[in-house]
């Protein structure tokens, strides 16, 4: 299981927020490019890094201080990054393939914009990836701010239909606020798909971590973990071994 952690970014500065609300942020580095360099050297391979200045359609200055931001951060070598936040064309995914950006994530575009998910799937398939957050199991878009008349089986196994090969859940209710995953939703999520998802919301230890992985490969692709990681509840090298089934010593 790949385990990700996560840098979301507003106006250049890496930070959380609760259940997706941008009132309530906290700020933990003013230096993204730093913070994933320290994640590399913990282990990761993967990091998961999401432009919120975009998604919430933030002013041009934010938007730039974040593209800048991503870029150094896929440039460092021994880093794939996997991106997502106000991509909403075609242009949008080629300019960040562009800058060395390994997967690219569409959320809203895929409620709002159909055809472009159609075309997004056919044409970029080793590179795309559905994003996926419901809270009460109705898919919610913009930023997690405006509902849809969706549930998230009805959109994932949509999704599916048209090809994509590799989806984030978001358990929205349970994001940022470390009470824990529910590992039943995203097996469900997962079948539905046929094929297995990132899990993200709600990881509050290494026991969640390894309830995901023990729910196996063909269930769970991956794991995004933030502000646990943030606020020690555990360090990237445990949470990275407990994602891969191993052991750390005390």
């Amino acid at each position: 299981m790949i385990l990700f952690p996560a840098i979301d970014l507003i106006a250049g500065k890496v930070v959380r927020l609760q259940r997706g609300d941008r009132a309530h942020m906290d700020v933990y580095n003013e230096d993204p490019v730093a913070q994933a360099i320290s994640f590399r050297e913990a282990g990761a391979k993967w990091i998961h890094v999401v432009d919120l200045s975009r998604a919430f359609g933030e002013d041009e200055e934010a938007c730039t201080a974040n593209r800048e931001a991503l870029a150094g951060i896929a440039q460092l070598p021994g880093i794939s990054v996997d991106t997502g936040g106000g991509v909403r064309s075609l242009s949008d995914i080629e300019a960040l393939l562009s800058i060395g950006v390994k997967r690219i994530s569409v959320g809203t575009a895929l409620v709002k914009d159909p055809e472009f998910a159609r075309a997004a799937a056919e044409r970029y398939p080793d590179h795309i990836v559905a994003d996926v957050a419901a809270k009460q199991g109705i898919v919610k878009v913009n930023g997690w701010r405006e509902g849809s008349a969706i549930s998230a089986d009805e959109l994932v196994a949509h999704l599916a239909g048209l090809g994509f090969r590799h989806l984030v859940f978001t358990d929205i209710s349970r994001d940022g606020m470390q009470t824990g995953i529910d590992a039943d939703a995203y097996r469900h999520i997962a079948e539905v798909a046929g094929f297995p998802v990132v899990a993200s919301g709600g990881i509050s230890s290494l026991a969640d971590i390894r309830a995901l992985a023990q729910l196996g490969d063909e269930t769970i692709e991956g794991a995004i973990s933030g502000r646990a990681l943030y606020e020690g509840a555990f360090s990237l090298e445990d949470a990275l071994a407990a994602a891969h089934g191993e052991e750390t010593a005390c």
